[in-house]
C-alpha cells in the first residue's frame, strides 16, 4: 500500500479498536502479545537479510554528510524537546511532552527518505547508506534517550526492557544480517511483499494498542485542545528541524545534492521503529497511546509535506538541467 492508503490503514485501525476493543486488548482470546511479538522480530530478520552491505560500504568516504545525518536524528531533535522541557507546564510533561521526545528519539525512515530523495534528485547512495544505519543506531540511542526519563517517571526496569529488545529486534536483526548473502535475491523478488508485511505488523500494534486505551477508557478525558496541541507541537517541530538543518548545510557549504540527503533523512522519523520500540517499552497501555499518537500524527505530516517539497525540488533540478 502506498502512503497515503496506510494513512487511511491507521486511521481505519483506531475506529476498529474503538469498535471492537476487546478483540485487540491484553484481554483478547487472541495471542496479542505473542503476534507483536512474532511480527516485530520478522521486521526486523528481513531488515538485516534485505540489507545492500556493498552499497553500504561504497558510501562510508562521505564522513562529513554521515556524521551530520545522524546528529540531526539522534541531537538536534531530542536537544530541540529537551529546551523546551522547561517551559512545558506540569501536567504535559508526563504525556504530551515525553510522547514527543519519544518522538524526537527515534531512527530516520528508510524507504520513504530514500524515495525523497531519489524525487529530488539528492545523492541516493548517501541516503541509502543513512537511512540503514540511521535504523541500526536507533536500537542503540532510542532506549537510552527514553531511560533518562521514562525510568525516572515510571520505575521501569530497564534492564528487561534491553533484554527484551535483544531478543525481538538485536537477535533477529544479527540472524538477518548473517544470512543476507543468501537473501538478497530473495528479498529483492517480495520486495512489495515485505512492505507490505511491514505496514501490515505496524497496523497490528496501533489496532493493538488503542484497542488497550478504549478498554481503559483513556479517552473519556481527552478534550479537542489535547488533540491540537499534538498537531501543532508536530508542525512546530517539522519545520523547526528542516529550517535548522538547512541552515547549518549552507554553512558547512554541502552541495545540493548532499543538502537534499542531509534534510530529508534527517527530518524523517520512523513509524516503524516508533511502534516496536513503544510496543518493547511502554507496557502500560495509557503511555503506550501516549507515545503513538506523536509519531503517528508525524509520520502523516512528513509524507505529505516532503512530497510536495520533493517534487518542487525535481522541478528546480530540471530547470538547472536546462539552462
Amino acid at each position: 500500500m502506498n502512503g497515503v492508503q496506510f494513512i487511511v490503514g491507521m486511521l481505519f485501525a483506531v475506529i476498529l479498536a474503538a469498535i471492537f476493543p476487546n478483540l485487540g486488548s491484553s484481554q483478547s482470546v487472541l495471542p496479542v502479545s505473542w503476534i507483536t511479538s512474532l511480527g516485530v522480530g520478522c521486521i526486523f530478520f528481513f531488515y538485516g537479510l534485505k540489507l545492500n552491505l556493498q552499497e553500504l560500504k561504497s558510501s562510508l568516504l562521505n564522513g562529513k554528510l554521515h556524521l551530520f545525518v545522524q546528529a540531526i536524528t539522534f541531537l538536534l531533535f531530542p536537544l530541540l524537546l529537551l529546551i523546551v522541557y522547561p517551559l512545558i507546564p506540569a501536567e504535559y510533561q508526563d504525556n504530551i511532552w515525553l510522547g514527543f521526545f519519544f518522538l524526537a528519539a527515534l531512527p530516520s525512515t528508510v524507504s520513504s527518505s530514500v524515495v525523497m530523495v531519489s524525487i529530488a534528485k539528492g545523492n541516493v547512495p548517501a541516503a541509502i547508506f543513512n537511512a540503514s544505519l540511521s535504523g541500526i543506531l536507533g536500537i542503540i540511542f532510542t532506549p537510552l534517550w527514553m531511560s533518562l526519563f521514562v525510568k525516572n517517571e515510571i520505575g521501569m526496569d530497564f534492564s528487561l526492557i534491553y533484554l527484551r529488545l535483544f531478543l525481538e529486534i538485536i537477535l533477529p536483526l544479527v540472524l538477518g544480517l548473517f544470512l543476507n548473502k543468501w537473501g538478497q535475491k530473495w528479498t529483492q523478488q517480495n520486495k512489495k511483499k515485505l512492505t507490505l508485511f511491514d505496514q501490515t505488523v505496524i497496523l497490528w500494534i496501533v489496532f493493538t494498542s488503542f484497542s488497550d486505551a478504549f478498554n481503559e477508557k483513556i479517552f473519556d478525558n481527552f478534550s479537542i485542545n489535547w488533540i491540537l496541541l499534538h498537531v501543532v507541537g508536530v508542525i512546530l517541530l517539522f519545520y523547526g528541524v528542516y529550517y535548522i538543518s538547512r541552515f547549518i548545510s549552507k554553512k558547512m557549504k554541502l552541495n545540493r545534492e548532499d543538502t537534499i540527503t542531509a534534510v530529508y533523512c534527517g527530518t524523517k522519523k520512523s513509524l516503524t521503529h516508533g511502534s516496536v520500540f513503544g510496543h518493547a517499552l511502554f507496557s502500560n497501555p495509557v503511555m503506550l497511546v501516549h507515545m503513538l499518537l506523536p509519531i503517528m500524527l508525524y509520520h502523516a505530516f512528513q509524507i505529505f509535506v516532503m512530497s510536495i517539497i520533493a517534487n518542487k525540488e525535481n522541478e528546480k533540478s530540471q530547470e538547472i538541467r536546462n539552462s
